[in-house]
């Protein structure tokens, strides 16, 4: 009877007794012996769709919400790493807001612990182009986060704009339809909810923008990509140097016929055949032209005799300059690196006079060194304060907090400091004492920077505004709001007209001090702008900060001409133009100052760069540097014998990098060019780091 029991339920011995399948098998027979056609029917369908322990298997990703994100960005991910090199650099810009919008559904969803296990997983991959909004994204893990925190909100009430060619886009489009139930369902809601695909002329290409970076009308608006929409007209600009006023112009002239009647020897490495007077004449006179502002929209004092020995002293520095400037090739610059030791992490920033003899430094401690370049004594007018000797130093006290910027003047008198404290101070080189103090900002200020002729000087601040002063009036002549962030470098434009912000909200403005309108707006960088830098001529920006890449800029149109890349991953602080504006430098936390060919891939003429040091180019618009052992990269680190374990992501030198110089354990907080184009640099040794 037991084995006739058996026998009687065929098939239900290919499952455990008492096993879910196997109760659905002996109820469909019964149904079957009962003529149940249409229940038998349905209960076959819903038991094929059950595992061994009767639990239905979801084929459809909607149905897993807690996972169907990581499985539909690997899946678009893996298809992007299988594709053909030519498509990548385009499609790989899709992949952060996909995986942004996927990590904040997540936590919108309340799914907390996979929301935080997605980001570990792939954030790491983007922080090379976008640390700065990883640090803020980190911190979000409840729902409530997401209607509270101002980036996320940014994200999801805009579209990020992405370009892609028409070839690029359709590849996408197909795939993502054909693999629908795998994930291409999810990406697809995720690029119509979020994301505005622009498809744009020609065909894909391996070179252009690299990786991570965004083009000029790319990301979300006012954020990474920046570019106002309203497609209005941008303000003409003067950007030729200020004139000199007619007397200044012939009393210059009197004092270089006086310097060459007394027969003045030129120093070495000058133009012996050129007299200082044909110097003046050529190189250094400003006279009126169509693209220079009016003398009467920048007010100035009356110039003295100071002001005529200072412009002869001038004329004789462009005399004697080393020419950096091709052809055939241009020359590579020497650089003077002093190095501030047992500051115990202190030295918060520093600045040299424009002659190079005096360097003055502002610490954590709340006061302002100076130091002698040239090892002469720092003899103050105050006979009291040289006795026993006048020291080779001099420390300034009277703020309240750290130092955060510091600014010599072009005539060596003054010195600007601005601190936590929310004040700026004027000090006196002659007395080494506290003249003025500035009170404005309502929160820390964060630099100061004198203008080219010396009688203003602007600020930056937490407070996200900049401001414009002159030195004779204590309340400031124009605030600049616009910023969404905190502005934290600020720099003029040669001829004074116009004034230059960095900010942490990843942008660049250009203000017009006369009328205190924001002119111009430069977007791209991917991390606060900590760095900026103007050509001689006036007319090329260069920018730089947490992103790790150097960015020159057009300041007419506005657009930027190439990007930079060296310095890895860490941080930029400081960028100077040579003389000629053919050559930049930079300094930063790799502990090294680095040059950079400036006409390289802009379309202007350029000369090669000098045989043996400069970068070489590779595929893909990269470069390695030549190194004693052949396999060293850029930033520094040995890949002699080390696997390659994330290939893709390697940041190798553009191949404009000409040249790198290495210091000790030593960030670069400061590089300057003399006006005979000897770079000056500047650098604290920190013995302890890794």
């Amino acid at each position: 009877m037991a084995s006739q029991g058996t026998s009687a339920t065929p098939g239900a011995g290919a499952h455990a007794a008492g096993s879910p399948q196997a109760l659905n098998q002996i109820v469909i027979e019964y149904l079957s012996k009962k003529g149940y056609a249409k229940t038998e029917a349905m209960l076959r369908v819903e038991s094929a769709h059950t595992d061994h322990e009767g639990r239905p298997i979801l084929s459809n990703l909607d149905d897993q919400p807690s996972i169907k994100y990581e499985k539909a960005y690997g899946h678009l991910k893996g298809w992007i790493e299988n594709s053909l090199d030519i498509y990548k650099p385009e499609l790989r810009r899709l992949l952060f807001p996909v995986f942004v919008h996927s990590f904040l559904q997540l936590v919108k969803e309340g799914y907390m612990k996979p929301s935080q296990d997605f980001f570990g997983e792939h954030s790491a991959e983007h922080a090379t182009a976008h640390a700065h909004d990883l640090k803020k994204f980190k911190a979000i893990f409840l729902p409530q986060h997401i209607d509270d925190d101002h980036l996320a909100r940014l994200y999801r009430e805009n579209k990020y704009k992405v370009n892609f060619s028409k070839t690029t886009s359709n590849l996408l489009m197909h795939f993502l339809e054909e693999t629908e139930d795998n994930g291409g369902r999810v990406i697809l809601r995720i690029i119509n909810d979020h994301i505005e695909m622009r498809t744009t002329a020609g065909r894909p290409t391996m070179f252009g923008e690299e990786e991570g970076i965004l083009g000029e009308d790319e990301g979300i608006t006012g954020h990474t990509s920046g570019r106002s929409e309203s497609g209005a007209p941008l303000p003409a600009l003067k950007l030729g140097l200020l004139p000199m006023p007619p007397n200044f112009i012939a009393d210059v002239k009197k004092g270089s016929l006086d310097e060459d009647a007394m027969g003045a020897e030129n120093a070495a490495g000058g133009d012996f055949g050129v007299s200082l007077l044909d110097e003046f004449q050529k190189k250094i006179k400003r006279e009126e032209s169509e693209d220079s502002p009016m003398r009467d929209h920048i007010p100035l004092p009356p110039y003295t005799g100071v002001d005529i020995e200072r412009e002869v002293r001038l004329v004789k520095e462009s005399r004697e300059k080393m020419k950096l400037s091709g052809p055939p090739a241009l020359a590579l610059p020497s650089v003077l690196m002093y190095t501030f030791h047992n500051t115990n992490d202190g030295l918060q920033c520093v600045d040299f006079s424009e002659d190079g003899t005096i360097a003055a430094g502002g610490f954590a401690e709340s006061y302002v060194r100076i130091f002698s370049i040239k090892g002469a004594p720092l003899v103050s007018i105050i006979p009291t304060e040289n006795v026993p000797a006048a020291p080779k130093t001099r420390r300034l006290i009277g703020h309240s907090g750290p130092i955060y910027g510091v600014s010599i003047s072009p005539d060596k008198k003054y010195l600007l400091s601005c601190s936590e404290d929310k004040s700026v101070r004027l000090w006196s080189l002659a007395t080494y004492t506290a003249l003025v103090s500035y009170k404005g900002h309502d929160s820390p200020v964060w630099d100061v920077r004198f203008g080219p002729y010396g009688h203003y000087f602007a600020t930056a601040s937490h407070d996200h505004t900049a401001r414009l002063w002159s030195c004779d009036h204590i309340y400031p002549l124009r605030i600049f709001a616009g910023h969404l962030d905190d502005v934290d470098t600020i720099i003029f434009h040669p001829n004074s007209a116009y004034v230059f912000t960095g900010s942490t909200d990843k942008t660049i403005r250009m203000w017009d001090v006369q009328t205190g309108n924001s002119v111009r707006l430069f977007t791209g960088h991917t991390g606060p702008v900590r760095a900026l830098a103007i050509s001689p001529n006036g007319k090329w920006l260069a920018s730089a900060g947490l992103d790790s890449t150097i960015m020159l800029w057009d300041i007419a149109s506005g657009k930027r001409l190439k990007t930079m890349r060296g310095h890895g991953k860490t941080s930029i602080y400081s960028l100077t133009f040579s003389m000629e504006g053919t050559i930049l430098l930079s300094g930063g936390a790799d502990n090294t100052v680095r040059c950079w060919d400036v006409a390289y891939g802009t379309g202007a003429p350029t000369a090669e760069a000098p045989e043996g040091v400069g970068a070489t180019p590779a595929a893909g618009g990269g470069g390695v540097l030549p190194g004693g052992d052949g396999a060293t990269k850029v930033d520094g680190t040995s890949t002699t014998g080390v696997p390659n374990k994330r290939k893709r992501t390697e940041i190798v030198a553009t191949p404009d990098h000409l040249q790198v110089f290495y210091t000790k354990k030593s960030p670069v907080y400061k590089v300057q060019f003399t006006r005979k184009n000897l770079c000056l640099a500047a650098s604290a040794n920190m013995p302890n780091a890794p």
